[in-house]
């Protein structure tokens, strides 16, 4: 530690010069009966101890030993002389608190004699403090006989008094008839205050003055009744002669200062509040109007329903806004300005009609009157036509209006409505089959359209209903229309889900009877067409939505599925239709007949070209599909037809002509492909392909013909690996069924065809529709032979 710093007094550790044994046994003594102090001075030591060591550490540093000891001897005395200082003052002060405390003890014996002197006066004098008792009582008897003396007067004029103010509230003279009530009232107040200050509140006096100003309450009654006559009536009185309404104004402010008064006094000193007060006459003034305007707002389902209900909600518009107008122009100068009256009349307008819609929402109401009262309560209600009139309602009293039902109730009207219209949407749909099924079995062909297309009346009445709902419920709001596009959507896909049942059960009715209905083919022709028209429909309805909907619990409809289904339906039967026209011709092929000469494909074309005349009837893009789909399945007939009628030929000469045939035929199938997918326009023809050309089709019938001609039969295996490339859905059946048709294929030829088919065998590509998947091969026998002398 350096020097500069302060050190610890070396008396801690080293006794002080003069300090005897004696002195140690005193501190010890004072450390039993101080143990702090002990503590307190082995901290000292301690530290001192430490301190020393750190300056004595070197021995040049003892020769300062005396100076230390010096200071520090000087140090010491100047603590002493304080601490003796500090204690001397704690003594003076300890005697002079001792002398206060001897006074006061002093004072209070003297006091306390004094008590004792008082109370045995006190104890002597009681008794005569009793014989003033009677004296009390006959001064509260003589105080109670000067109010009633002074009362006489006023109380032998109540029964005039009250059959006056009578008379004058039958005639209305409110003020004057107010005037005396609140006369008799203050004389009743009175002698009520008097008695309860003599007598308390439960006395026998109470009673009889209750009794007695009886006529006074009833009067009461009987010009509250009349006072709230006129403010139910204000309205009709203010258009003719405000007075009356007010005279009942001011009675009532006069009422709320008289209130106001009363409890203040109350307040201040609650010992007296006269009965029936206070009256709160503003307050009930607002419940009086509230109740009038209440009971305007009452009718039954049976008076308002149908048509009725608008023109009871115009009836409605036109009498609140006739009354508030009067309330603004009038009434409103008849009214102090703390009423407000007018924003009073129209928040108690707003909450009366909301509850009076709350139970017209609650009735079972059909959808045109759930749309009125929806259009009503959204659009009319707070429109300037109604709530919105700028010169009756500021932008703060428009705002605290609020909506006048609440958006749960908002949200279960839609959904009613909702729900109603789709009842009626699905019922007027099935009518309009049913409409439609009939048309199907009239004798006369569907109606043509400006562009000479079938046409029914099932698209116009579906698209129509459809857009008018939609239409109709943007009236209301964008979410109701996409709602109402949502179920119109889902209606319609159980719509065509029917459409497509009845279309399928028109096909097996006419399995039965090909000659009935006569219009078979024509009638399914405009079931193409109409549903072309929905599909134009529902891409417009959908259009329309503002927002993507959202579909809880449900999966989203899908009316362009069904409807693609359904369509196709339609398309199907058609073919099966010319497919049933051209079995006949396809019987003959693989005959003599049709080896010799060409009227068996040219019966097949005229009855396609016959066919195929009623098919333009049809709209895009749908008549390019019936073209290739028709193509197909002629094609597959074909190839069907050769596979399950398989001839043999016996030399090449016969394999010649077969295949000259098939090649004819595939030639004349051609021309008749591209007559089929032509529309006539202006006198031109126009040809537009379907996704597979025509010559793909008829390639087949060509490269079947190529195999049958082929002379040399070493080159049936990569004819077959052609035929495979090309139609990679050949199976080992049908190259068999060729290979028996040729008739000069040997066994070992066989084999390696077969064993070329086996592995080759790979899945079909994409984008292939397969032709010989749906040509099933009948079971293997000894084909007949052409010519028919020998089998082969």
């Amino acid at each position: 530690m350096p020097e500069s710093s302060s050190p610890l007094p070396l008396q801690a550790t080293v006794p002080a010069p003069g300090m005897s044994a004696d002195d140690d046994t005193q501190n010890t003594g004072a450390a039993d009966v101080w143990p702090e102090l002990e503590k307190a001075e082995k901290l000292a030591r301690g530290a001192a101890l430490k301190w020393a060591s750190g300056v004595f550490y070197r021995p040049d540093q003892l020769e300062r030993l005396g100076q230390y000891r010096k200071r520090e001897s000087q140090r010491t005395s100047s603590i002493q002389s304080r601490l003796k200082s500090a204690v001397q003052s704690y003594l003076e002060g300890v005697g002079s608190g001792l002398e206060q405390l001897r006074l006061a003890l002093a004072d209070t014996r003297e006091v306390s004699c004094t008590l004792g002197e008082v109370r045995s006066e006190w104890s002597g004098k009681a008794s005569g403090f009793q014989s003033l008792e009677h004296l009390r009582e006959i001064a509260s008897e003589h105080e109670r006989l000067a109010a009633a003396y002074n009362n006489l007067p006023h109380l032998f004029s109540v029964p005039v008094a009250v059959m006056e103010t009578r008379r004058l509230i039958e005639s209305r003279q409110l003020l004057e008839a107010h005037a005396h009530l609140m006369e008799l009232e203050g004389w009743q107040d009175d002698i009520h205050r008097q008695l309860q200050r003599t007598s308390g509140p439960s006395s026998e006096g109470a009673s009889l003055v209750f009794d007695y100003f009886a006529g006074v309450r009833q009067l009461g009654e009987a010009f509250a009744k009349e006072l709230w006559e006129v403010i139910r009536c204000g309205l009709v009185l203010v258009r003719q002669d405000p007075t009356p309404f007010v005279s009942a104004v001011r009675i009532i402010e006069r009422e709320e200062r008289i209130d106001c008064t009363l409890l203040d006094t109350h307040d201040a000193n609650p010992r007296f509040m006269p009965p029936g007060r206070p009256k709160n006459w503003r307050t009930k003034f607002f419940l009086v109007i509230e109740e009038a305007i209440a009971v305007r707002f009452q009718a039954t389902y049976l008076d308002i329903r149908g048509p009725e209900l608008a023109n009871h909600l115009v009836a409605l518009q036109n009498s609140i806004m006739n009354d508030l107008i009067t309330v603004k122009y009038l009434l409103e100068q008849c009214c102090p300005p703390h009423y407000h009256i007018s924003r009073a009349y129209m928040l108690m307008y707003h909450k009366c009609l909301s509850a009076y819609l709350q139970q017209v929402v609650s009735w079972d109401l059909e959808s045109s009157e759930i749309f009125t009262v929806l259009n009503w309560v959204l659009h009319v209600y707070h429109s300037p036509e109604m709530m919105g009139h700028p010169d009756l309602c500021s932008d703060e009293d428009f705002e605290e209006l609020g909506p006048l039902i609440s958006q749960d109730a908002l949200e279960q009207m839609q959904n009613k409505y909702v729900n109603t219209v789709r009842a009626s949407v699905s019922e007027w749909m099935q009518k309009a089959l049913e409409v439609e099924l009939l048309d199907w079995q009239r004798n006369q062909e569907p109606d043509f359209d400006h562009e000479g297309f079938y046409q029914t009346s099932l698209p116009t009445i579906i698209i129509q209903m459809l857009e008018e709902n939609a239409r109709v419920a943007l009236v209301i709001s964008e979410a109701l229309r996409d709602q109402m596009i949502v179920m119109g959507l889902y209606e319609l896909e159980t719509f065509l889900t029917r459409l497509r049942e009845a279309l399928v059960d028109y096909g097996k009715e006419w399995r039965k009877d090909h000659t009935n209905p006569k219009y078979y083919l024509h009638y399914l022709l405009a079931a193409i067409n109409s549903c072309i028209s929905l599909r134009g429909a529902i891409e417009s309805l959908q259009q329309q939505q503002s927002t993507a909907p959202q579909y809880i619990n449900r999966a989203p409809p899908c009316p362009q599925v069904v409807l693609e289904r359904t369509t196709k339906r339609a398309c199907r039967l058609v073919i099966d239709e010319l497919l049933f026209e051209v079995q006949p011709q396809f019987l003959h092929l693989l005959s003599r007949s049709w080896l010799s000469d060409c009227e068996v494909i040219d019966g097949i074309c005229n009855s396609v070209d016959q066919h195929f005349s009623h098919c333009r009837r049809v709209r895009e893009p749908y008549f390019q599909f019936l073209v290739v789909e028709s193509q197909w399945a002629l094609v597959v007939e074909y190839v069907r037809t050769l596979m399950q009628k398989p001839m043999v030929c016996r030399n090449s000469e016969e394999r010649s002509h077969l295949s000259d045939r098939m090649a004819q035929d595939a030639l004349q199938l051609g021309d008749l492909f591209h007559r089929m997918s032509s529309r006539q326009d202006d006198d031109h023809w126009a040809c537009s392909q379907g996704p597979q050309s025509c010559e793909m089709l008829t390639g087949v019938l060509s490269a079947l013909a190529e195999f049958i001609r082929i002379n040399d039969t070493s080159m049936l295996s990569l004819e077959v690996s052609g035929l495979i490339t090309k139609y990679p859905d050949i199976s080992e059946e049908h190259v068999l069924v060729l290979l028996d048709v040729r008739g000069d294929v040997p066994r070992e030829v066989r084999g390696t065809v077969l064993d070329i088919l086996q592995q080759n065998t790979h899945p079909l590509p994409q984008g292939y529709r397969p032709i010989f998947n749906d040509i099933l091969v009948p079971a293997r026998s000894m084909p007949f032979c052409l010519p028919t002398v020998k089998c082969a």
